[in-house]
C-alpha cells in the first residue's frame, strides 16, 4: 500500500505510457492475424483485459475505462469520437489506432484520478 501512495504524488495522466502499454497488448493479440468475425469477441476482450491489467499494475491512483473496436477494413472507413467532462489537470485519455491489411482497431483509455 505504501508504494501505491508514493505513485499518487504524480500529477496528471501519462498518455504516452498508456499508449505504449495498449499498443503492446494490441500487437500481442492481433499481430499476424487476419480479420475473422468469429474471433472478434475473444480478441477485443483480451485487448481490454490485458490493457487494464497492465495499467492497474502501474500502481497509480486512477480508475480506468478501456474500450476496443475491431472492424474489417473496407473502403467506407471507420470513424469514432468521444467527449469527457473532467479535471484536465489530473484526468486523461489516449487513443491507440492499429491496423493491418485486413482490419482496423481503435482502443480508448480513459483515466479518472482517484482523490484520496
Amino acid at each position: 500500500m505504501e508504494e501505491y501512495h508514493r505513485h499518487c504524488d504524480e500529477v496528471g495522466f501519462n498518455a504516452d505510457e498508456a499508449h505504449n502499454i495498449v499498443k503492446e497488448c494490441v500487437d500481442g493479440v492481433l499481430g499476424g492475424e487476419d480479420y475473422n468475425q468469429n474471433n472478434i469477441n475473444q480478441w477485443t476482450a483480451s485487448i481490454v483485459e490485458q490493457s487494464l491489467t497492465h495499467l492497474v499494475k502501474l500502481g497509480k491512483a486512477y480508475k480506468y475505462i478501456v474500450t476496443c473496436a475491431v472492424v474489417q477494413r473496407s473502403a467506407y472507413g471507420f470513424h469514432t469520437a468521444s467527449s469527457c467532462f473532467w479535471d484536465t489537470t489530473s484526468d486523461g485519455t489516449c487513443t491507440v489506432r492499429w491496423e493491418n491489411r485486413t482490419m482496423n482497431c481503435i482502443v480508448n483509455v480513459f483515466a479518472i484520478a482517484i482523490v484520496l
